[in-house]
């Protein structure tokens, strides 16, 4: 598949999750509101997409978050289905992305450090 089109994909995946998080349409009380989709990577034929999740919260919250996007990973995939409009729907994974996490930590020693 071209890279342009793999490209696409994960930017509608990205998206239309994000939608779906904020809009409160994934009805799982795990799922925490100041979470995001900070990256999608499609495999080279769109049969898996690993999708990384960061966040505004505590990790341990984040963590119970995707442990609930895994959970409901086979609804979701339907859901982004519609909205993806292609033969097959690849399958979601969700996993934790700590670089939010470890920016802030990286700005807090650099600050702490300067004065």
């Amino acid at each position: 598949m071209g890279e342009f089109r793999l490209q696409r994909a994960e930017k509608i995946i990205q998206e239309e999750l994000g939608k779906l998080i904020l809009q409160d349409k994934i009805k799982d009380p795990r799922i925490n509101k100041l979470i995001y989709i900070s990256n999608v990577k499609l495999s080279p034929d769109m049969s898996f997409a690993r999708i990384s999740v960061s966040g505004y919260c505590p990790e341990k919250q984040a963590l119970k978050s995707i442990e609930a996007l895994n959970h409901g990973a086979g609804f979701i995939q339907g859901l982004i289905g519609k909205k993806l409009k292609t033969r097959l729907t690849p399958k979601l994974r969700f996993f934790y992305d700590s670089s939010l996490k470890d920016g802030f930590e990286m700005n807090r020693f650099i600050e702490d450090n300067l004065h």
